[in-house]
């Protein structure tokens, strides 16, 4: 009977959050409600109701549990049940309600949803904040209206406890009444999680950003509206904002004219600082440029001490030939995938603040970004094409791509045929690559660059690998006996052999038919665990360079090894300047906040990590390694910090443009 009761009650939070998100829509809405239309309004709001259910569902699950189970025990508390009850609803619907007001507000001051900036208010002058709220947005007003609020919520509250319940099952058989009981009981729990997980028992199928639908998604305002206010709230708490971010800009300033003195600070663009002047073309200038970039695509694999696993074959054969140059000790830009990209993409560093999520550069000016990748190929006349093989609604991507420079943007469901099998990241690999190469057969009347992502090197690993050729005892004959016991190690083997094996088929498929294109191949980041302790090595800890370096190597007909000046070292962000160093016209102007790779590089520094010629460091650690590759065990040095003053003026430029939006719009 209590059960019934929390129930009811349970209804009113998301209805309430129903009607704040229409409220929202009908106000800010830069469109009429009729306007957007009825499939776009349904799944926005049907989305919104399953996500918000991850808070929303404790409004159900905590009076469960903290009245209705100990009321079955305890009479007296039984009675008084209903009061708890709505004192908790309605104490849950005022949070709902201040939340609420406070997007209210923060919409009318940013044009966003609750962010990141809110955290920036408690350095703000209190007396500021108080004048705004009471004199520019109603202040007064807006408390006055929770006294009808509360009283509206209690009003609905005892309506629906007082609707009569449905009769409780009482048996004559004590244990089918206990079996009854039991089995109501697990229901009860069952139905809190259901609602949580949005309407499934999977964690892994909860509603996230990245699985709004897209025809909410690909609507910027509606992709917000669909966001309740709690779940808002709970993204920043679990985004903070890094200190560096928060530095005042004095300070930054003196930070960032370690790497560019004539930074000025006001209103100055610390990326229009990074001018360089190509020398002149080294090689024929390429019709296609092809950037292939692999998911998870490291550099462990590639090392000797790794050959009897016969992983990176594919590669390692591409690498052996005429006119590929490689560097096997090469740092990502970020160390998952969305900051790699971002920090590929725009030519400056992510800084884990994920860019491509921040609204701000959906809607800059490319041109106030020279830095970008995208908008300096265009530059050189090349028509530039994103192609990933995931959805667009991923990282939103949708809406990032674009605003980074790129002429077309593709997903892959969106081009491959119907129906193609694919894992929760994206369509399998050799299906993706075979469709991007067929589209760009259909399209080829100008130069084109092209920057193709892949997503399969991925757990859990699950494609069928047999039926695509790939047997874990074929591919590696000597196989340690504690690898071939373990058959998730061994699908994860697979899946890394059968993403290189689809990314150089493509480079040879593409190479054959435009022989006089520049290949770039290289990963978003190195694996996140592990990656080969299955007795395969005499030692089991990972070393830094298998948990940081990605892979790198570049191709063309003209290409030497000579050309990059023999350096051992490289980054991500030497990528873009060494093809302009490449194919650039002698004179060309270009930006970017590191040198090519055609210039001697003594170290690399990025906000993750260092490197020299014989070692390598982690900031988050504090400890050093040798750089080198070893099947032994390696000392590790703790406590170890160099190059901070490089590091922090890197950072801090990201840390600029992202406090003053303004100079980028």
């Amino acid at each position: 009977m209590g059960w019934q009761q929390d129930i009811k009650l349970a209804i009113l939070p998301p209805l309430m959050c129903a009607l704040f998100r229409l409220v929202f829509i009908l106000y800010f809405g830069p469109k009429r409600l009729k306007e957007w239309g009825s499939i776009k309004l349904y799944h926005c709001f049907r989305y919104g109701f399953w996500w918000g259910m991850d808070f929303n569902a404790y409004a159900y699950l905590i009076p469960l549990v903290a009245v209705t189970i100990p009321g079955v025990f305890l009479p007296e508390y039984y009675a008084v049940g209903d009061t708890i009850r709505l004192s908790f609803i309605t104490l849950y619907l005022v949070v709902l309600y201040v939340l609420f007001w406070t997007k209210m507000i923060f919409y009318y001051h940013y044009h966003d949803i609750i962010n990141k900036n809110l955290l920036f208010g408690k350095n703000a002058d209190k007396k500021n904040l108080a004048d705004i709220f009471f004199n520019q947005n109603h202040g007064g007003w807006i408390l006055l209206s929770f006294i009808p609020y509360v009283a509206i919520c209690i009003g609905l509250g005892q309506l629906l406890l007082a609707v009569p319940p449905v009769a409780f099952v009482s048996l004559d058989s004590g244990y089918l009444q206990y079996a009854v009981n039991t089995l109501m009981f697990l229901f009860s729990i069952a139905l809190f999680y259901w609602f949580r997980f949005g309407g499934t028992f999977r964690h892994r199928n909860k509603p996230e950003w990245d699985e709004v639908p897209a025809i909410v998604k690909e609507d910027v305002f509606l992709g917000k509206a669909t966001v309740d206010d709690l779940i808002a709230l709970e993204i920043v708490l679990k985004h903070p904002v890094p200190e560096f971010v928060k530095k005042d800009d004095l300070a930054s300033k003196d930070s960032i004219k370690q790497l560019c003195p004539e930074f000025t600070g006001e209103n100055d663009n610390p990326l229009k600082h990074f001018c360089h002047i190509a020398k002149g073309p080294r090689i024929t200038k390429p019709r296609h440029i092809f950037y292939l970039l692999g998911e998870s695509q490291c550099q462990a694999p590639f090392d000797k001490v790794y050959d009897k696993l016969h992983l990176m074959d594919a590669s390692k054969n591409f690498q052996k030939e005429p006119g590929t140059v490689t560097i096997s000790n090469f740092q990502p830009g970020g160390l998952i995938s969305q900051t790699a990209l971002s920090t590929l993409l725009l030519g400056m560093y992510d800084c884990d603040l994920e860019l491509n999520e921040n609204k701000d550069f959906w809607s800059c000016d490319i041109d106030k970004i020279p830095t970008s990748l995208a908008g300096q190929m265009k530059k050189l006349g090349y028509h530039t094409s994103f192609w990933y093989g995931g959805s667009l609604n991923w990282g939103s991507l949708m809406h990032f791509v674009p605003a980074a420079g790129f002429d077309e943007v593709h997903g892959g469901p969106d081009f491959c045929p119907p129906g193609s099998p694919q894992t929760w990241l994206g369509v399998y690999d050799h299906i993706y690559l075979d469709n991007v190469a067929e589209i760009i057969r259909k399209h080829d009347d100008e130069p084109q660059f092209h920057f193709i992502y892949t997503t399969s090197n991925h757990g859990p690993y699950n494609l069928p690998y047999r039926e695509y050729g790939l047997d874990i005892e074929k591919l590696m004959p000597e196989m340690p006996e504690k690898l071939r016991r373990d058959d998730v190690e061994a699908r994860r083997f697979m899946g890394v052999c059968y993403a290189d094996r689809c990314l150089m088929n493509f480079v040879k498929t593409m190479k054959a038919e435009y022989p006089d294109s520049l290949f770039i191949v290289t990963g978003d980041h190195a694996a996140a665990v592990l990656p080969f302790d299955k007795g395969v090595l005499p030692r089991r800890e990972q070393m830094l360079r298998e948990s940081l370096l990605t892979a790198f190597y570049i191709h063309h007909p003209d290409l030497t090894a000579d050309m990059l000046g023999g350096n051992l070292l490289g980054e991500h962000m030497n990528i873009l300047p060494t093809i302009m160093e490449l194919i650039a016209p002698k004179g060309f102007e270009y930006y970017s906040i590191k040198n090519s790779l055609m210039e001697p590089i003594d170290r690399v520094v990025t906000p993750y990590s260092w490197m020299t010629s014989d070692s390598i460091g982690s900031y988050k650690e504090k400890i050093s390694e040798q750089l080198a590759e070893s099947a032994e065990p390696v000392h590790t040095q703790t406590g170890v910090e160099k190059y901070l003053n490089e590091r922090e003026s890197l950072m801090d430029i990201t840390g600029w443009l992202v406090r003053h939006p303004e100079i980028i719009q």
